[in-house]
Order: structure tokens, then sequence, then C-alpha cells
């Protein structure tokens, strides 16, 4: 089984307010389909060829872990942006980031001050742990939360080829303008709810083997 280059959700060009044309052509047809390629490489003719991606994130190692969960990593970031997004989130994930992080602009300063606190290149990220609690986290080059069992809502690209091109070395500014008119609340509330559902699914499975 091949893994493939996953479509982007938006035209290359449509990000122009933040991100150029240019980068996100490079991010995409350079980074992301070379760790797509070096992934078929590595499990070409293999046992691990024949897992779920996701899987490979969870469980490989090495080269093989790094490429994956970078597949992965990339698939997610384009989904967490659109045009026109950013601002504040509304419904039910405004009230579980005010019930955890007291309120938004707290929540936004903390999002920021992680994605620009990764020394060197990495990730930030919004996940709900195992408790069901959200928290706010960084990782080193291709780490990915699924290994520490927490769920990703939302992530943040902050290697320097997702923001030098169009911002240099001010990875500051990339953080504020994605978080102000980038992310897409609208695909972290459906990461929040289907969480939520295969949580109510697992409790009514756990009741129901009751005597």
């Amino acid at each position: 089984m091949a893994f493939e280059l996953e479509p982007l959700p938006w035209d290359e060009g449509a990000l122009e307010e933040v991100i150029s044309k240019r980068t996100i052509q490079l991010h995409y047809h350079k980074h992301h389909r070379g760790y797509v390629d070096k992934l078929n490489g590595l499990t070409r003719d293999t046992r691990q060829g024949l897992h779920s991606l996701e899987s490979l994130v969870r469980t490989a190692e090495s080269d093989l872990y790094n490429n994956a969960a970078q597949v992965w990593n990339h698939s997610f970031y384009w989904n967490c942006m659109q045009p026109g997004g950013g601002g504040t989130p509304s419904g039910q994930l405004l009230d579980v980031i005010r019930n955890t992080f007291g309120d938004f602009a707290t929540f936004r300063h903390r999002l920021a001050e992680a994605a620009n606190a990764e020394f060197g290149s990495g990730w930030a990220w919004l996940v709900k742990d195992k408790y069901g609690r959200l928290r706010i986290d960084h990782s080193t080059d291709a780490v990915n939360p699924l290994r520490q069992q927490y769920e990703p809502l939302l992530c943040i690209d902050v290697w320097e080829h997702a923001y030098y091109l169009d911002f240099n070395a001010d990875r500051a500014a990339y953080v504020e303008g994605f978080i102000d008119k980038l992310i897409n609340w609208d695909f972290v509330s459906e990461n929040l709810q289907l969480l939520q559902q295969d949580e109510d699914e697992d409790l009514e499975a756990e009741e129901s083997a009751w005597p």
C-alpha cells in the first residue's frame, strides 16, 4: 500500500494574506511530498507498508517514525488553516477553551508562546489529553502528540520552511498571522466533537458490559 500526498484543502494562493503562494508551493510540493516519497521508500515491500499512517506514527521508530509523523503532521496542518480564518471560535469549543484557560486572550497568548518557545524546528499543538483536558504544548522536529497518547486538535508548523520566505527570521509575526487570520476553527471544533463522540461511545460500551 503506497502512502499518498493528500490534496490541499484550498488553492495554493488562498492564504496570501499571511502565507505566500510561493511558500505553500515549496512547503507542499518539496517538503511534504518529500516525506511521502521517503515513507514509501522505507515501507515498500515491508509489513510496515500494510499499516495505516496513524499506526506508524504511534508505533514506528527512527527514520520510519520521523517520515510517517511528518506526513501526518503536514496533512493535519493544512486543514488547520483556511482563507479568512482566525479570530475567536464559538460554541462548545469556546466554552471548553474558557473553562480550561480562563478566557480566549489567555489561550491565544499561551498558544503563541508555545509556538515561539520551540527551539529550532518543530510544532505547536492544542491537544486533548487522556483525561479529557485541553493542553497546549510544543514538540521538536517530527514529534507528534499521538505518541504521548494526546489527541491533536490544532497545530502550527514552526519549521523555518513554513515562514522564512515570507517573514525571514520573524517567527512571531508568522505565528501572530496564523492565529489571527488563518486558524480553521471549524476543523478544530470538528476534531473536538469527534473525540467527544468516541468517548461517549466508549462509555456506553462499558456501561452495557456491566452486569
